[in-house]
Order: structure tokens, then C-alpha cells, then sequence
């Protein structure tokens, strides 16, 4: 009789181990459902915010390139004024002087910084023999000539100057009436 109480103990322990089992894994596989939810919320997460990042990235990329265009003009404006010295300079520099070694070495300072401005992006504006063009233009003085055309650019009194195709500088001219 012994033999019959254990076996029965054995049977009633075993179906009752199964139905942990049974229970243990559909809460297992509940618990791994709610798991697999949550990883994929994190990761959904994870991905706007690294999205979110780049965006701020880029915008920040070309906020600072505005900034550095912004300063790349305010120092080609300030080097402006020494090229019209140049300019004047040469324009009075008398015949004799011009094959001078000296002044042919202080002009070529005036070429040195002419090339370092066409690396900037800086470009001179045309403007005798041109049309008159009130966006790149600034008139200082209106000549009467009766052989030209009114609007007509007869002279520069100061050079204008653009930079990346945007106007830096009006040129400064005389018109014909």
C-alpha cells in the first residue's frame, strides 16, 4: 500500500508541477511580449531623438557657415578701402615713376590683394560703357554729353564690388545726363 500512496503522491506532484509549468510560461510569454513592446518603444525613441539630433546638427552646420560668410565680408570691407588707395595711387602715379622697381613691388602688393579677395568670392563690378543699374550702381554726379546715350557710365569714382554673386559694394559713377 505504501507503494500505491507514493505513486499517487508522485502523479498529484507531477500534474501539478505541470500546471506551473503551463502557467510560468504563458507568464513567461506574456512577461516577453511586454518586454519586446517596451524595446520597441525605446527604440522607436531612440531613433527620433538621434533623427531630432541630426537635424539640430545641419541646422546648426549652416548657422555657423551664415556666421562665417557674415565675417568673411565684414573683412573684405574693411580691406576695401586700402585696394581704392591703391587704386587712386596708381591713377596719379605719374609716367616716369610707373617702370620704377619699387613702385612696381608696392603695386604688385595692390595684385597680391586682388587675387586673395577673387579667392574670397569677390568680384569687381563693370561699370564704364555699361548701363546704368540702380542695384549695383550708386550715381554721384549726372554729365551732360550729346554723342552718348543717357544712362551710360562714363566714369568710376569708385569701384564696386560683389561677393558669391551678392552685391557687396554699389560702384560709384557718372552718368550720362
Amino acid at each position: 500500500m505504501s507503494d500505491k500512496k507514493t505513486e499517487e503522491s508522485f502523479s498529484a506532484k507531477a500534474s501539478e508541477g505541470e500546471e506551473k509549468k503551463e502557467l510560468n510560461i504563458e507568464d513567461l510569454k506574456k512577461q516577453l511580449e511586454e518586454s519586446e513592446k517596451k524595446a520597441t518603444e525605446y527604440l522607436s525613441g531612440w531613433q527620433r531623438e538621434r533623427a531630432d539630433f541630426l537635424n539640430y546638427k545641419k541646422e546648426e552646420m549652416e548657422r555657423i557657415k551664415g556666421f562665417m560668410v557674415y565675417v568673411g565680408m565684414e573683412l573684405v570691407l574693411k580691406i576695401l578701402p586700402i585696394l581704392d588707395n591703391f587704386e587712386i595711387v596708381e591713377k596719379k602715379l605719374p609716367e616716369n615713376l610707373k617702370n620704377d622697381v619699387s613702385i612696381k613691388g608696392l603695386l604688385q602688393i595692390k595684385n597680391q590683394i586682388l587675387d586673395f579677395l577673387k579667392s574670397q568670392g569677390v568680384e569687381e563690378i563693370k561699370s564704364v560703357g555699361e548701363k546704368f543699374d540702380p542695384r549695383l550702381h550708386e550715381v554721384v554726379e549726372e554729365v551732360e554729353q550729346k554723342d552718348k546715350e543717357p544712362g551710360i557710365i562714363i566714369e568710376e569714382i569708385q569701384k564696386g564690388y560683389k561677393i558669391n554673386g551678392e552685391l557687396l559694394r554699389p560702384a560709384r559713377v557718372k552718368i550720362v545726363k
